[in-house]
């Protein structure tokens, strides 16, 4: 490296601790100041009875240890603030978690027995998980009767979080409540990856294929996937509501409930090896996947990727503040 180069680069890590410099040097001037006068004694006994009461080897002047100890203190700063100069390079490291959400965005999901309605609800608990990911890389599934990729795995979570406000049945070409092609397309998404962690969070207030998605909740779980899902919705339910905006009605003309069915959903949990919660238990699904993320093996290397980090050269004043302390060590100084 030129002279011209070092320079450029030289810099301090942490440079606060120069602060301490000034502070370092006035307690030594003080110290020596104090030492140089005749001790404490000189405020109870007479400067002539004192002279003559000290000892021969009391008047002999030799080094003072003030611009040692002031030089120690120095490169002790010095190597605190950490003097660098040179880059070290180091391959990148993603998370091994990957995990894709499920949103149902069937007609049902419209209800309003979760204020604001179902949908809403669930974009905001989206929010929520999105937010918790980290470093975990996410994907977004949609489905009605057919399923849709909104996202691949990412960790944009920026933009995922983004594209959730438009998301509400509305934007669907056609209405339906068929989970099990979403499952399929959500764990290829999973495999695509690569990640060792892997799991798949449904959000959805019931469907309409349940042969189907516990046939596809199975082949998630053999391939070591886990499947949760997040109740949206009410067992009270509200009535459901047809394409033209009325409700729905049977053979008595009493309006028809879209209840939450909370059996079928814990049994397509059960059956994806992972677990179901409501709305309301959505924190504790959070930390139970965080801490699974936290503990699982193997970090992923990104080819091409790498992360350049400053060298702390601090630590090679720490022979030279070893020697020079040892000075300071005699019996005369103490």
């Amino acid at each position: 490296m030129s002279p011209a180069d070092f320079m450029h680069a030289f810099h301090f890590m942490r440079p606060l601790w120069l602060l301490a410099l000034p502070v370092l040097w006035g307690l030594v001037y003080w110290l020596a100041r104090r030492r140089g006068k005749d001790s404490a004694w000189s405020g109870f006994i007479d400067p002539e009875l004192l002279a003559t009461l000290r000892l021969d080897e009391d008047r002999i002047t030799g080094i003072k240890p003030w611009p040692l100890l002031a030089l120690v203190w120095s490169i002790a700063a010095i190597a605190l603030s950490g003097p660098s100069w040179q880059r070290d390079q180091a391959p990148a490291y993603r998370a091994s978690a990957a995990w894709v959400f499920v949103l149902d965005l069937s007609p049902s999901m419209t209800l309003t027995d979760v204020p604001p309605d179902r949908v809403t609800r669930a974009r905001y608990a989206l929010d929520d998980m999105l937010n918790a990911a980290h470093d975990a890389r996410v994907g977004l599934v949609v489905f009605s009767d057919e399923a849709y990729t909104v996202t691949p795995l990412t960790q944009d979570v920026a933009t995922v979080k983004a594209l959730l406000p438009p998301l509400n049945p509305g934007i669907m070409p056609s209405p339906g409540d068929n989970l099990a092609p979403a499952l399929d397309r959500a764990a290829k998404l999973l495999q695509q990856g690569g990640a060792t962690d892997q799991r798949i969070v449904v959000l959805t207030d019931g469907f309409d294929d349940p042969a189907a998605a516990l046939s596809a909740a199975a082949a998630i779980k053999a391939k070591h996937i886990s499947l949760s899902i997040v109740g949206v919705g009410t067992t009270g339910g509200a009535p459901e509501r047809n394409a033209s905006g009325g409700f729905v009605q049977d053979k008595q003309g009493r309006a028809l409930m879209a209840r939450l069915d909370v059996p079928r959903l814990q049994q397509l949990a059960e059956t994806g090896g992972g677990r179901y919660v409501d709305i309301a238990q959505l924190p504790a699904l959070l930390a139970s996947m965080q801490t699974t993320s936290e503990s699982a093996d193997g970090a992923l290397a990104v080819h091409g990727v790498e992360v350049a980090h400053w060298r702390d050269a601090g630590i090679w004043l720490l022979p030279v503040l070893l020697i020079l302390g040892a000075f300071l060590a005699r019996r005369d100084w103490l």
